[in-house]
């Protein structure tokens, strides 16, 4: 076979998929147990409320309303139709040269850039659970419910579960695969910090009295889900597959983990 004929080796390989899967069920367990276990979801809102003014003092601020609801997710955004083109472009006209290790890690960015924030915004709409500001606790009108709690009789549901503006920086996840299969240490670090920074962008959400906690930490996790799951979808595909060569005209592969 010769060498633009092979196929990318796997960016995740079989043990590594089963960790990241145990990982995956921790990470919703704790999840879980945050949200129907305690009350830090009303505790952190609480600490942000202000009782005086009726309202979250920090609703309508720069920071939180004009740059990070206006100004970052506009240019998170543009980022994410930017790497859908890019991967559609290489679809229809593949680029001479272009391995398929590096059009595997093209197609997964590409497509959790249009995934992650559809999947989350979609199961949006699906949820009962009201934002703060909507409550009858922080001047709303409305009941404090739990994930999986039945809405009450002539109760609107509040499509506000999970965080959809996090959404726009958390495909920033797929970024990961830039490193893999070589550098798994690398790619953790990307993963953490592509968390952390969704995460400030869900805090400052909460800060206006958008979201709870636990509606941040869903969107983080779902985000999570929908990369791993897209690499190993796209991983077996028969044009990514990872074949056996002939000694001597394979290309090395890198270390996978």
């Amino acid at each position: 076979m010769e060498r633009t004929q092979q196929a990318a080796p796997a960016l995740v390989g079989a043990r590594a998929a089963w960790r990241i899967a145990a990982a995956l069920c921790i990470g919703a367990a704790c999840i879980l147990w945050l949200g129907h276990s305690t009350d830090l979801d009303l505790m952190l809102a609480d600490a942000v409320y202000d009782a005086g003014l009726h309202d979250f003092p920090l609703r309508h601020a720069w920071l939180t309303e004009t740059f990070s609801h206006g100004i970052l997710k506009t240019a998170l955004t543009l980022a994410a139709v930017g790497c859908i083109l890019l991967a559609l472009h290489d679809v229809v006209r593949p680029k001479p040269g272009r391995s398929a290790l590096q059009r595997l890690r093209l197609r997964v960015i590409g497509l959790s850039a249009l995934l992650v924030p559809l999947v989350i915004s979609s199961l949006k709409q699906a949820s009962v659970a009201h934002c703060p500001w909507d409550l009858a606790r922080y001047g709303g009108s409305e009941p404090y419910l739990r994930l999986f709690d039945a809405l009450p009789f002539g109760v609107q549901p509040g499509h506000c579960l999970p965080a959809g503006h996090a959404s726009s920086a958390l495909w920033l996840v797929s970024l990961c695969v830039l490193w893999l299969p070589g550098r798994p240490r690398t790619a953790l670090r990307a993963v953490l910090a592509a968390l952390a920074f969704g995460g400030a962008v869900g805090w400052l959400q909460q800060l206006r009295g958008a979201h709870f906690l636990t509606h941040t930490l869903w969107s983080l996790w779902i985000a999570c889900a929908v990369v791993f799951i897209l690499v190993l979808c796209l991983q077996r595909l028969p044009v990514y597959r990872r074949k056996r060569v002939q000694l001597g005209l394979a290309e090395p592969l890198e270390d996978g983990y």
